[in-house]
């Protein structure tokens, strides 16, 4: 199977990263040469992609007007397993970090906190099988690409849970209501998972009880909360502060 990936920042990040095995590359005719195009047409060619001109309605046609004149055309994205993970950590020799996604199901906001996590040095992202937006061209475009740099792992996540608590990682669960500690008062350095719930209802009640902590964002505001893009960023920039990023 084969799915097709549009504008050039994502496109340039699958090229580079190499982990999918590339099939060709579209080119709308009458596009303006400049480095970022030519790198990526270097890039295709060193990959052995197929490389054509297309009229560019043909392009608009398929992705909208926002393709930036290119398409290419990729096999499916790669998920990792949790040893990768861990391997990752290991290999860096820094104490895992680690982004647990609870039923996200908007994909930019899927997208951005992987853009995001991919900023901060996040060693592995877990998503679950249902109910959550999965790594698509949307989640893909809307990340700039960010997902082909990240280990992320498609699983339940109890059980990712638990591979993290074995493996001696602490588990924070990013939400506000009764139990949260506020987050300048936890200790996030060193071995972390932090988890991020949904969109409208937070984190379901069993991902939340196997958390080691809940923790919250001060709100000083009068505004009630962020979205869960905003909040979990800005968790990540804490943790990674922490960690002595």
């Amino acid at each position: 199977m084969t799915e097709w990936i549009n504008g050039r920042n994502a496109v340039r990040e699958v090229l580079v990263a190499r982990r999918r095995t590339i099939r060709q590359l579209q080119v709308a005719e009458g596009v303006q040469p400049d480095a970022r195009m030519d790198e990526i047409l270097r890039l295709a060619r060193e990959c052995g992609a197929n490389v054509s001109g297309v009229p560019r309605k043909n392009l608009d046609k398929r992705f909208g007007e926002k393709h930036q004149g290119v398409a290419l055309e990729a096999s499916e994205y790669p998920y990792a397993v949790m040893q990768d993970v861990f391997a990752r950590a290991k290999q860096a020799g820094e104490p895992p970090f680690v982004l647990l996604l609870d039923v996200l199901q908007n994909p930019q906001n899927v997208a951005t906190l992987l853009r995001t996590a991919e900023a901060v040095g996040i060693h592995g992202v877990v998503i679950p099988k249902a109910r959550t937006a999965e790594i698509n061209p949307t989640v893909v475009n809307a990340s700039s690409g960010a997902t082909e740099h990240l280990l992320i792992v498609q699983m339940n996540l109890s059980q990712a849970i638990a591979q993290l608590k074995e493996a001696d990682v602490w588990v924070a669960g990013l939400d506000g209501g009764p139990g949260s500690q506020p987050i300048h008062k936890v200790r996030l350095g060193g071995a972390l998972a932090l988890v991020v719930g949904s969109e409208g209802e937070g984190m379901r009640a069993l991902t939340r009880k196997e958390c080691d902590f809940i923790i919250s964002l001060p709100m000083r505001g009068k505004i009630e909360s962020l979205n869960a893009a905003m909040a979990g960023s800005v968790a990540l920039y804490l943790a990674l502060q922490a960690r002595g990023g």
